[in-house]
């Protein structure tokens, strides 16, 4: 056996050991050894193998894969610019806590230094958004290694689960030629792992105690954020505090939650006279900007529960900061609670009786319907930009549907291949809702092979040709209208049925509320709905229902 082949032999079966299930390959040369051990590894029961062609998009699949299972995903590649493209999904996978181990092969040392081609320093590639990193020496013919090899992918594994939060890791690993398999199966020492499927090295999960935030006040907020909207609501029904979230009413339960948060925040004569002593914030919130300047007012005592150092301080002013939260040492005023709930109604009826008047279709509009018309227990992954806007805005209360978001950096790359990787393992029907630019980014997420399962997953498309965000920001204003539909806007006239067509993706036009509200019936397999929409309007609605919910609030 050569060394090569010895070395990612024993490489995939000590990942199966520490419970990596899912794989994500991308053809090269280099990497052949690596691939050749997942293809009989498949072959084997022992694990499942996702192959893509594109690397940007064979990260966030990854991505979309660890995200929904919570434990770590190995993504494969070749060497050179093929492990460039990972860079965007490590870093949103550091931002985000979500667990990746990064394999990449490598020329070994000696064809480096003669120029080879298809050469980078691979060397701390990623930087400081991974983990861990090694690189493994290069596989020799003698005896001693199986014990290295298994030890190092023990580390790796260990570092992506982490022991405070999960995250990245990046193992760079240089094959000499041959790099395929030769007819003798003798090795110089056994390769077998531990008995009984055993890790290499045992590791504890989590070892430390978590430290608490404990908060002190009768009039508090709770804010809650992806992973730790579940939690956040029942911390906040059992102890009377309000609690909203960045993702409005959905995942939010208990008797204490306020489904138009974004709204409210936003009313100054609202906040003025229900302002916070503490907000306990749990995550790190990333998108709405009336909740950044909650955070960063001098007379509000932020409470931080984030697993890591890396914690959000808007205005550097954060009193505490720990893992969990406990009781607080005074009970809450239960009419400041009453206040919110009645200022949250009042809210949530204005902005759907508002939004009902206004003409099919518009983004907030079709994030409305589509929450309401999810299947119980369904996915949705929520596109950047817009999409994460307005389903917060006008989604509504629905606990039982999960929902993902990419806000770790909070780019559009790899959201088509995160939607792909977040429903191939999800056990009901999985929905996401992104933005025409969104999609094209990633359109090479389409791109599945047809050896390769296709997940149930019906991507939404609010194509209003162009980048409809900025219409909302300052860019968006009439005194910058020069220019602003080139540099900002970006039109690009794209055709999305043919480009479906091509990728072999079935596509359909919903130009009419009845038609969408029938193109979200479940359907097997992997499909596209678009709906055009008018983005010119986006700035006139947003303060249409702002006017209404601050008219409905204040009386």
């Amino acid at each position: 056996m050569n060394p090569s082949t010895a070395q990612a032999r024993v490489i995939v079966d000590e990942l199966v050991r520490n419970t990596v299930s899912h794989v994500v390959l991308c053809p090269g040369s280099r990497n052949a050894p690596l691939s050749l051990a997942l293809r009989d590894a498949e072959a084997a029961g022992k694990l499942t193998l996702h192959v893509r062609i594109d690397e940007r998009g064979a990260g966030f699949l990854a991505l979309g894969i660890a995200a929904r299972t919570g434990r770590p995903v190995a993504v494969v590649c070749t060497s050179g610019t093929a492990a460039a493209n990972f860079h965007p999904a490590v870093l949103e996978a550091d931002r985000a806590g979500v667990p990746l181990i990064v394999l990449t092969a490598d020329r070994p040392p000696e064809l480096r230094a003669a120029g080879a081609n298809q050469v980078i320093d691979q060397q701390h590639l990623y930087g400081d958004a991974v983990r861990y990193f090694d690189e493994l020496a290069v596989a020799e013919r003698r005896a001693g290694q199986n014990a290295y090899w298994r030890s190092q992918v023990c580390r790796a594994w260990n570092a992506a689960y982490g022991e405070w939060r999960c995250g990245p890791v990046h193992l760079n690993v240089p094959f000499r030629e041959p790099l395929v398999p030769d007819d003798d199966p003798h090795w110089y020492e056994s390769l077998d792992g531990r008995p009984r499927g055993a890790r290499w090295t045992e590791l504890p999960e989590y070892g430390a105690l978590p430290s608490f935030v404990v908060p002190s006040t009768r009039h508090g907020l709770v804010i809650a954020c992806d992973a730790g909207v579940h939690a956040a609501s029942e911390w906040a029904s059992e102890h009377g505090w309000p609690v909203l979230s960045e993702t409005g009413g959905l995942g939010l339960g208990g008797d204490t939650a306020i489904s138009g948060g974004p709204w409210l925040l936003g009313i100054e004569e609202f906040l003025d006279e229900h302002k916070p002593e503490q907000v306990l914030c749990i995550g790190r919130p990333t998108v709405f900007r009336q909740v950044q300047r909650l955070l960063s007012d001098p007379a509000v005592e932020v409470l931080l529960v984030r697993p890591d150092a890396d914690w959000p301080a808007p205005a550097h002013n954060v009193r505490q900061v720990g893992q969990w939260f406990d009781a607080p040492t005074k009970p809450a005023d239960p009419e400041w609670l009453a206040r919110w709930q009645r200022a949250d109604a009042a809210a949530v009826t204005a902005v759907h009786e508002a939004l009902a008047r206004e003409p099919w279709p518009n983004g907030l509009r079709v994030a409305e319907e589509l929450v309401r018309g999810l299947p119980e227990g369904a996915l949705l992954v929520v596109g950047s930009s817009n999409p994460a806007r307005d389903v917060a805005l006008v989604g509504g209360r629905r606990r039982d549907v999960l929902v993902h978001r990419n806000r770790g950096v909070a780019g559009i790359d790899g959201t088509v291949s995160t939607a792909v990787g977040a429903a191939s393992v999800h056990r009901a029907p999985s929905y996401a809702l992104l933005g025409d630019l969104t999609f094209l980014h990633d359109i090479n997420g389409l791109l599945i092979g047809p050896a390769e399962a296709r997940p149930d997953l019906t991507i939404i498309v609010v194509n209003d040709d162009g980048g409809g965000i900025f219409s909302l920001l300052e860019q968006g204003a009439p005194e910058h209208s020069e220019g602003f539909e080139r540099i900002f806007g970006t039109p690009h006239g794209a055709d999305l049925a043919a480009l479906c067509a091509g990728y072999g993706v079935p596509h359909r036009r919903a130009d009419t509320l009845e038609e969408f509200r029938d193109a979200l019936t479940p359907q097997p397999g992997l499909r596209v709905v678009e709906v055009r929409a008018d983005r010119s309007r986006h700035r006139a609605l947003h303060a249409t229902l702002r006017e209404a919910v601050a008219t409905a609030v204040t009386g």
